[in-house]
């Protein structure tokens, strides 16, 4: 059996790429500053330094590739002496224009996004009157809350009594190209808040807009509202034929876990397996690689690491997660068929320790594993789409974009 399996941790960056100073991201380093954070301020319970310890990733190469990124080792150890490398790894950079979660998966695939993303950039009476009134008027809605930028889990607790009082949904946006729409689950409805945000789709093509994401949120007081796993998606599709489309085309098959089935628009996907939470996304993960057949692609988005620590700037939780899907590495490893190939990698940055609350341009941990994998440190490459034309050429297939790593022991017959 020949399978690839993807474990992307989402906005998990090793350190700034060459443009990042035209983003105000020169610095940035998601990696390595929670690495620096731990090592200061975690101590165990005899006061030593409690640091980052991630033995799986590192000896699979994710410090060799940080040191690639950033030029200088990490300045505390992910484990205790790695002697030997496990797998090939290496560091990413982005060409796309953006560094949003559409672009960095998409161009991962084989799409860089070479155009730009409209964005509504006001931080106040951030949408146009004319996008809003249609909005009111074809969503059956009696107004809107709202209209900024805003942190999810804080316009929620500012809004949601008066949201849950007058009918009127949450709608905000921030740095990304992104409009929101957030409202109570059971006082508004889930089903309603699908629909109005197909609504809200529709009408933000005009400009150009990447994604509307419907949050849905649960709770009887602003201390205990807390949004829930039904967050639903609603993206562009890519432009061109993704390496998702091109193996279902070839009659391959994709397995979507979390929010990878929204991101490519359920465009080149074979099943769903919708998850919320680091815990049931890799206990997904699992069940997907137990049913996958030859010639699958199993796809994982750990979204937490973006949502719930990065946006939050939480360095601890971050910190803490990394080292939960680490330790569960091993179970992966014991369901991994000979001719299987696991990639762990990110799709931008965003980095706990930065100002603001927005995604950081950095260039992204590439580690792949299996026994047809040479253990090697792979040069940086210059493009996401290196990986996918890498992981293209082991399925038999080729992308647009990118070049071919030269990491197997032989190319599969």
């Amino acid at each position: 059996m020949s399978r690839v399996i993807i474990l992307l941790l989402d906005s998990f960056g090793i350190g700034c790429t060459e443009d990042a100073v035209r983003f105000g991201d020169s610095g940035a380093d998601t990696l390595g500053h929670i690495n620096e954070w731990c090592g200061k301020n975690r101590k165990d319970e005899r006061g030593r330094s409690n640091n980052l310890f991630l033995p799986n990733m590192d000896m699979l190469g994710l410090g060799h590739a940080a040191e690639a990124s950033r030029g200088k080792k990490l300045s505390f150890p992910l484990s205790e002496n790695v002697k030997n490398l496990s797998g090939a790894c290496g560091c990413a950079s982005p060409i796309s224009k953006g560094k949003d979660t559409l672009s960095g998966h998409w161009e991962m695939m084989g799409v860089p996004v070479r155009f730009d993303w409209g964005y509504f950039s006001a931080k106040e009476n951030s949408f146009p009157v004319d996008l809003l009134t249609k909005l009111i008027e074809e969503g059956g809605i009696p107004g809107i809350l709202g209209n900024k930028h805003a942190s999810g889990t804080e316009v929620i607790k500012e809004l949601g009594v008066e949201h849950c009082k007058t009918g009127k949904p949450i709608v905000y946006t921030s740095a990304d190209s992104v409009l929101q729409i957030a409202a109570h689950e059971e006082v508004f409805g889930l089903e309603r808040l699908y629909a109005l945000c197909e609504v809200a789709f529709k009408l933000v093509q005009p400009y150009h807009i990447a994604r509307v994401i419907a949050r849905p949120f649960i709770g009887d007081a602003p201390e205990n509202y807390t949004r829930t796993g039904n967050r639903h998606d609603y993206a562009v599709p890519a432009p061109e034929e993704t390496l998702l489309d091109k193996l279902c085309g070839s009659g391959g098959y994709v397995h979507a876990i979390g929010k990878i089935a929204d991101i490519f628009a359920h465009r080149g996907i074979s099943k769903h397996y919708p998850a919320t939470g680091l815990e049931a996304l890799f206990d997904v993960t699992l069940k997907a690689v137990r049913e996958a057949k030859d010639n699958s692609l199993v796809f994982t988005n750990f979204v937490d690491f973006d949502s719930s620590y990065g946006h939050r700037r939480d360095v601890q939780g971050y910190a803490a997660g990394l080292e939960y899907i680490d330790k569960r590495l091993p179970e992966l490893f014991q369901y991994m068929q000979p001719s299987d190939v696991v990639l762990i990698t990110a799709d931008h940055g965003c980095d706990p320790t930065w100002s603001g609350s927005d995604h950081t341009r950095e260039k992204i941990p590439a580690l792949f594993f299996g026994k047809q994998v040479r253990p090697q440190v792979i040069p940086p490459m210059k493009t996401f789409s290196d990986i996918g034309q890498t992981l293209a050429s082991f399925l038999n297939l080729s992308l647009e974009n990118g070049i071919v790593q030269d990491i197997f022991y032989k190319r599969r017959e």
